[in-house]
C-alpha cells in the first residue's frame, strides 16, 4: 500500500478504526471519515493518533446519506493528496431488530439510506478522483449473503450492496478499477456482551451467563470460536485494497469462521 491513498468511512470507532490503522501500517495515507458532531470529531482524532508515524491522515466529517458532504470531503482529499486509490465503504448500522412485519418505516428507511444508499453515495463521490487501477471495498455482512431473522431491514440493505458492488465491478472494469465486498460474521468488540444479547443467544436458560452465550456463538461456526477479531476483517480489506489482489473483482470475501457454511 506504500504510496497509495485510502478512504475509510465509519472510521471513528470499531472496525473502521482498525481498517485505517491496518492500511496505514502497510504504507497508505488515509482519509478517515465519520459522522459530523463533537463526539465523532474526537473519535476521528483518536483514530488519526493511532496511525504510525510517517503516514498522513486527513480527517473529515460527513454523513454517508449526504452526498454533497461526501463530495466536499472527496474534493478535500484530492486537494490534499492529489487522488484516491482505494475506497473502503465501511459505514453502516444494524439497529432495532425485530420480525420483518413489525419493523417501522423509519427503521427500514434508515437502514436502506445508510447501508445501501450510503455505499452508492460514497462511491459516486470518491471514484471520480480515482485513477485507473484503483480498488473499491464494500464492507458488508453475512446478512448480505444469507437470510437473517429479525433483521430484514439490515439483510435487505446488505444484499442490495452486494448487487451494487457486482454491478460497479462490471461498469468500472474497463478502467481496471476493482470492486469487491467483505462479509464478516460476528466480530468481537473486546467488551463484555450485553445482557440482552446473552438472553437472546440462550433463550433456553433462565439465567444465562456470558460463557453460555459464547458457547452458543461458537456452536454456529465451523471453526469453534465465538467471533472473529476486527483485525481479521481488516486483513481481508487490506488484501482486496492492495495489488496482491489485482485480478480479483466482482466477488465476496467471507470472514465468518464458517458461519454461513454451517448454518
Amino acid at each position: 500500500m506504500t504510496g497509495k491513498v485510502a478512504v475509510v468511512t465509519g472510521a471513528g470507532n470499531g472496525t473502521g478504526r482498525v481498517h485505517v490503522r491496518r492500511l496505514a501500517d502497510e504504507g497508505a495515507d488515509v482519509v478517515a471519515l465519520d459522522l459530523p458532531g463533537t463526539l465523532s470529531e474526537q473519535a476521528l482524532a483518536e483514530t488519526a493518533a493511532s496511525v504510525p508515524a510517517g503516514r498522513r491522515v486527513l480527517t473529515r466529517t460527513a454523513d454517508v446519506r449526504d452526498v454533497a458532504a461526501l463530495r466536499a470531503a472527496a474534493d478535500a482529499a484530492a486537494a490534499e493528496f492529489g487522488r484516491v486509490d482505494v475506497v473502503v465503504a465501511n459505514a453502516g448500522l444494524c439497529d432495532a431488530p425485530g420480525p420483518a412485519l413489525t419493523i417501522d418505516e423509519l427503521t427500514w428507511q434508515r437502514s436502506l439510506d445508510i447501508n445501501l444508499s450510503g455505499v452508492w453515495n460514497t462511491v459516486r463521490a470518491f471514484v471520480p478522483h480515482m485513477p485507473d487501477g484503483g480498488s473499491v471495498v464494500v464492507v458488508g455482512s453475512t446478512a448480505g449473503i444469507r437470510g437473517n431473522a429479525n433483521r430484514a431491514h439490515y439483510a435487505a440493505a446488505k444484499h442490495g450492496a452486494v448487487g451494487l458492488a457486482r454491478t460497479l465491478a462490471i461498469e468500472l472494469g474497463p478502467r481496471s478499477i476493482r470492486v469487491n465486498s467483505v462479509h464478516p460474521g460476528a466480530v468481537g468488540s473486546g467488551r463484555p456482551l450485553a445482557a440482552e444479547a446473552i438472553a437472546r443467544l440462550r433463550p433456553d436458560l433462565a439465567a444465562p451467563t456470558e460463557a453460555d452465550a459464547r458457547q452458543a456463538l461458537s456452536d454456529r461456526n465451523l471453526i469453534p470460536v465465538p467471533w472473529v477479531d476486527a483485525v481479521d476483517v481488516s486483513n481481508a480489506v487490506l488484501f482486496l485494497a492492495c495489488d496482491e489482489s489485482r485480478f480479483v473483482t466482482g466477488t465476496e470475501l467471507v470472514v465468518d469462521a464458517g458461519l454461513t457454511q454451517k448454518v
